[in-house]
């Protein structure tokens, strides 16, 4: 098969089990963890990992940040004989009893990005496989994390839509952006992030499978205050352990899956 366009990957390069951060520098983190790790390659904002954790054979792709990088990313992967996608990033939350270092594991997901529209009309669901989040909760629950099962909202944008101006340029802001996050919190929307959308539909079109697990940063109802105004910098949870945490959850979530998918091919 010729090399991906973007990821810069052949068929063979990558295992059928795939964790899936945004950030390209994050796959080394993951690679940690396990027994063998190769960095297979590196284009744009898209990284991949390939080796082996715990006897699974596993992968790790930066998607960049949005869904119209992960639709990229997640077309050349399935070309190349990925089959399970895992989500791995942070979120915020719009829950108050949700903690940050929790972590949240996505069954569902509200479709306000675009890229999944161009696949799928808004009526069809962003829906995660039922054998995903079975281990992924297995996984971090296993690991001794708190962990909040439910339905995240993957949007496009990350300064716009905040209740009160000074988060966007220039104190920009429309009316309709002042109860925004009060009314997902009242639909018991757990997170708030930016790609599993996508990945839910994507998967779930093509007959594949996929889930996500992000590790709780902020509660983006409270973070700007009565100002309004948001300096991610400051604001955000940047503690380092969340993601050395996130990763390896990540990894026994795949481990998990392979387990899983072994025993049943035995019966």
């Amino acid at each position: 098969m010729l090399e991906q366009y973007h990821l810069k990957i052949h068929k063979g390069d990558v295992a059928p089990y795939v964790l899936l951060p945004g950030d390209p520098g994050r796959g080394k983190t993951v690679a940690q963890y396990w027994d063998k790790a190769e960095l297979v390659a590196s284009n744009r904002e898209y990284t991949t990992y390939t080796g082996v954790y715990k006897g699974t054979p596993i992968s790790c792709t930066s998607t960049g940040i949005g869904c119209p990088s992960t639709s990229i990313a997640m077309e050349e992967l399935a070309r190349c004989g990925a089959t399970t996608f895992l989500r791995i990033g942070t979120c915020g939350t719009f829950q108050d009893y949700v903690k940050n270092g929790d972590m949240a594991v996505f069954d569902s997901a509200v479709r306000l990005d675009g890229a999944s529209h161009l696949y799928a009309p808004p009526e069809f669901p962003a829906v995660a496989s039922h054998d995903v989040v079975s281990a992924c909760m297995k996984a971090v629950e296993g690991l001794g994390l708190t962990a909040h099962l439910g339905t995240t909202r993957s949007a496009d944008t990350f300064y716009a839509r905040h209740a009160k101006p000074g988060s966007s340029f220039n104190n920009y802001w429309q009316s309709s952006w002042a109860h925004h996050f009060d009314d997902l919190k009242r639909m018991n929307v757990i997170a708030a992030e930016m790609e599993a959308s996508v990945i839910f539909v994507l998967s779930r079109v093509w007959g594949l499978r996929a889930g996500g697990i992000s590790v709780v940063m902020d509660n983006v109802c409270k973070v700007a205050g009565e100002s309004g105004q948001f300096d991610p910098q400051k604001d955000i949870d940047h503690s380092a352990d969340y993601i050395e945490q996130l990763s390896l959850a990540g990894c026994e979530a795949i481990r998990i899956l392979h387990e899983m998918d072994s025993k049943k091919q035995e019966v």
